[in-house]
């Protein structure tokens, strides 16, 4: 049974290794971004493997509420077929509820600007503490009509999008060190703007480059001109956006939290449908998952462009599970709280650097780990945009809050596995990508064999 949202579940503990196969769900980042460039495209296409969850509802009502139209095919909700938005025709006041989503509050402004529509854009109460100032910078920058009660500049939601039909585009200048999403939301729309979009990033550092990279390439795909002259620097090409049907790839940062239970257990799991190449960032537990120990091998199905990637944790002589600490690793964004719990139950030093940015998500994922290892009975060192774990920590159960953070609430889970007695707080905000999380992982750890997460 899943939790209802609020309610305290208790994390099921591991008394063997686990031994699964999983299936993931589709990918978030991907399938709102292939959502959003469908709703734009001059044809019809067809989507399949959308994933279903709290972000992708929310961005399918905002695209919904702009003028596009997705049908399920045959009823099944992960495969839509998509009439565009005839961006001219939509008029009047819209609003439009972003929750908690980064992808809908960050990409749906651009999308809004190229409308004849007065569009509000408003979400969660904890959506207005995340950074979205550059975002409508560029916006502002390209010709687009942003304003918001209070705010002079606009810097954060609720906000409001005065569409007056094709922004003008050109040279926009932002700093996008806070969230690669900055980049990809212009990135995104700029083949709509009358003379395209010439994106300059201005800071010295961009996280999660993996995620500006995707957005390229499903740009690439839709048939829009996108080339990067120089560092931090990416143009976009006015013309038209031609999606074609898609079959989206499945999470592979959602694989992160069954992965490292196999890690944590010294147990083995298996994600089938691993894609040979891919920008996810998930794609990088391949890497990170071997320097705390793992074993990660990887078969292709001959014949596909995919592979079912299995990880092998390690068991001592008396039979405990072995996790090593991993040594310094960097620019994890999202994969961050997931490797935060390894590094806790680690045997050595862990130092996780450049997730400064991480400050600016759901919560401040560096402040929230700090505090929940110590209620674990750990002190890890948080610098401004790194994490410290000194390994060997000897932890016992507590309750771990989730913050409305997806993310916090699968580190709560792993940390279950290992220390019987671990409580996870709003469990249920897992669904923001994962609705089926607790199920499947309650399963997981009784020993279920073949998994849907």
């Amino acid at each position: 049974m899943t939790p209802a949202p609020g309610e305290a579940w208790p994390a099921p503990f591991a008394n063997t290794p686990v031994a699964a196969t999983v299936a993931l769900p589709g990918s978030k980042s991907l399938s709102n971004r292939h959502l959003v460039l469908a709703a734009l495209s001059q044809q019809p296409s067809r989507l399949s493997g959308v994933l279903i969850s709290r972000d992708t509802q929310l961005m399918l009502d905002a695209l919904t509420a702009l003028g596009a139209t997705f049908t399920p095919v045959n009823n099944d909700p992960t495969v839509l077929d998509v009439t565009p938005i005839d961006l001219a025709s939509t008029t009047g006041t819209i609003t439009i509820d972003a929750g908690l989503a980064g992808t809908v509050m960050r990409f749906i402004p651009g999308v809004a600007a190229g409308t004849n529509a007065t569009v509000v854009v408003d979400g969660d109460e904890q959506s207005y503490a995340r950074p979205m100032g550059p975002v409508i910078d560029g916006l502002v920058q390209a010709g687009v009509r942003i304003t918001a009660e209070g705010q002079d500049p606009v810097t954060r939601l609720p906000l409001t999008v005065h569409g007056q039909g094709a922004p003008t585009g050109g040279v926009v200048s932002i700093d996008s060190g806070d969230s690669s999403q900055f980049v990809s939301a212009l990135l995104l729309v700029g083949a709509t703007f009358t003379n395209g979009l010439d994106i300059r990033h201005t800071g010295a550092h961009t996280p999660s480059p993996e995620h500006i990279n995707m957005t390229i390439k499903v740009l690439q795909e839709a048939g829009v001109s996108v080339h990067q002259p120089e560092p931090n620097r990416w143009v976009v090409a006015a013309g038209p956006i031609t999606a074609e049907d898609t079959a989206i790839e499945p999470d592979l940062s959602n694989a992160g939290p069954y992965l490292a239970a196999a890690v944590v257990t010294g147990g083995s799991v298996t994600v089938p449908y691993w894609p040979v190449e891919t920008t996810q960032i998930g794609d990088r537990w391949r890497d990170i998952l071997p320097k705390f120990g793992a074993n990660v091998a990887f078969e292709p199905v001959a014949g596909t462009n995919y592979g079912n990637l299995t990880v092998t944790g390690v068991r001592d002589a008396e039979d405990t599970p072995v996790v090593t600490g991993g040594g310094e690793i960097a620019d994890l964004a999202e994969l961050t709280p997931t490797t935060a719990a390894l590094a806790l139950l680690a045997d050595g030093e862990t130092r996780l650097t450049k997730i400064g940015h991480l400050r600016g998500h759901e919560t401040d994922r560096l402040t929230a780990l700090t505090a929940e290892a110590k209620k674990l009975g750990a002190t890890i060192e948080e610098g401004e945009d790194y994490l410290t774990f000194a390994g060997n920590y000897r932890l016992h159960p507590a309750a771990i809050d989730s913050y409305a953070d997806h993310r916090m609430a699968t580190f709560g889970a792993i940390i279950g596995l290992a220390v019987d007695g671990t409580v996870v707080n709003d469990v249920a905000t897992t669904a923001k990508t994962m609705p089926d999380f607790p199920v499947a992982w309650t399963k997981l750890a009784a020993g279920e064999r073949q998994l849907r997460a």
